[in-house]
């Protein structure tokens, strides 16, 4: 039947594209979409010289047509997809509630929670055929050690979708286990990423002080993690979220 397809969102950099790079190695043909059409492009040329079967999806993941589209265009080029993870999301600025305009609300809940909705529902009729006919598929979603704590100053709608992924993990969990496909999640603390580009050195050296590896994450040790959660070592795993923070919370 080939290689084992993975389609990830999000991921021309940081975690996202450390996730497309070990899947790939792995055997993985990866399929990755991203909005930033240049670095997508600068992507696939790293996999490629890699020697990875990869293609570049570029598109909004916040428009259901975009997402649609996208999704069709994965299975008429390589015919399934047998691991999705919904990566694409990010803080989307910050704002305090008296000030928050109902349009900066919409884009993060759009970014983080809205977005998810949509790839997980075009691709599911794909994953269900691909799980009967080899036995298995895997949903991995992008949660946040935010919600759980309610984020920084200025965050609290980013929370408030992370907490929706959360809910929404089990939700499908529940729903998609008798068709063998197996939904869990990560969430990750403090990564090492572009993520926290926009944010003040001294408050990132604040929170590393504040976890107990006394380091942030890197992007690898988190890939690590959703590549044994896709693997058969994960395989009585349905509906867990496993937290990679370096001690900074424990549940």
């Amino acid at each position: 039947m080939g290689n084992k397809v993975l389609f990830i969102t999000g991921a021309a950099i940081g975690i996202g594209h450390e996730t497309c790079k070990l899947f790939g190695q792995k055997g993985y043909t990866v399929a990755f979409n991203d909005f930033n059409k240049e670095n997508g492009e600068n992507a696939v040329k790293i996999l490629k010289g890699m020697g990875i079967e990869a293609s570049f999806f570029q598109g909004d993941v916040t428009s259901e047509d975009c997402v649609n589209d996208i999704v069709s265009q994965v299975i008429e080029k390589y015919g399934r997809i047998d691991v999705l993870i919904n990566n694409a999301g990010g803080l989307g600025g910050r704002s305090s509630i008296e000030e928050m305009t109902s349009d900066f609300y919409n884009r993060v809940m759009n970014l983080n929670m809205t977005s998810a909705f949509y790839v997980t529902r075009a691709c599911v009729p794909h994953m269900k055929k691909i799980a009967e006919e080899v036995g298995d598929a895997a949903i991995i979603n992008i949660t946040s050690i935010a919600a759980y704590n309610g984020a920084g100053p200025g965050a609290s709608i980013y929370a408030v979708s992370k907490a929706g992924i959360l809910a929404f993990t089990k939700a499908m969990a529940k729903e998609l286990i008798s068709f063998n496909i197996r939904v869990n999640a990560i969430s990750p603390g403090t990564i090492d990423t572009a993520f926290h580009s926009a944010t003040a050195p001294e408050i990132v050296e604040s929170w590393r002080k504040g976890i107990p590896a006394q380091r942030l994450g890197k992007p690898n040790e988190v890939s690590n993690v959703m590549y044994f959660l896709a693997s058969d070592m994960a395989s009585y795993l349905v509906g867990e979220v496993i937290q990679i923070n370096g001690g900074q919370m424990m549940d």
